[in-house]
């Protein structure tokens, strides 16, 4: 039994890598069989579509989400160290998953309009938690709380990749990305115009 899950767990390995570096519209079921050295019936047994699959990989990516904001509550802190836990930890899981993030934001709406469902309860779950954890600014209403949310998430899991280009070393990159995230957030959730962080242009 334990071996076989080892194998499954490694066929996952595999498709995940490649759906995430073609595409999922670009990888049929017959190609992702044989790069696993499956039959495509050894295939389907497991994984009736490759919606299914990809959902499989989706849900993956959301319940370690939640798992690593679970890591972070269980030592409640100032709303200022948690978000600092939280950058950091955002951070080391896009190094960690980084086929994930990818076919997240890229490949979600290639699901069945049910599974597509099923991915935003997950995501809504994920952005309600993150603003319990950093406190819900009282002055924002609910749609603009939600907003809030959404737009935190967004920042966390995209950010990352906004730099991956740059010719930074490791310690630079992860400077610039806190600074930006810690600013953006910061401002965000702050209760009232006076506790925002001011932007200041020097002029020469």
């Amino acid at each position: 039994m334990a071996e076989y899950r080892s194998r499954l767990c490694e066929h996952r390995n595999k498709a995940l890598e490649l759906l995430a570096s073609k595409g999922f519209g670009q990888v049929g079921m017959r190609e992702l069989a044989s790069s696993l050295g499956l039959t495509p019936g050894s295939l389907y047994h497991h994984y009736p579509s490759k919606q299914q699959l990809l959902l499989d990989l989706i849900e993956e990516f959301y319940e370690e989400l939640l798992t690593t904001l679970g890591r972070v509550e269980q030592r409640p802190r100032s709303r200022q160290d948690n978000l600092q836990r939280l950058i950091h930890a955002h951070l080391r899981l896009h190094e960690e998953m980084p086929w994930h993030f990818r076919l997240v934001e890229r490949d979600s709406g290639c699901l069945t309009q049910d599974q597509q469902l099923r991915v935003r309860q997950l995501r809504e779950q994920y952005e309600r938690r993150l603003l319990q954890m950093l406190g819900r600014p009282r002055r924002l209403s609910a749609q603009a709380l939600q907003a809030a949310g959404h737009a935190i998430a967004t920042l966390l899991n995209n950010a990352p990749s906004w730099l991956a280009d740059q010719a930074l070393d490791e310690a630079e990159r992860t400077e610039l990305l806190e600074n930006l995230l810690t600013g953006a957030i910061e401002r965000m959730l702050a209760t009232r115009p006076s506790e925002r962080p001011s932007l200041q242009v020097a002029v020469a």
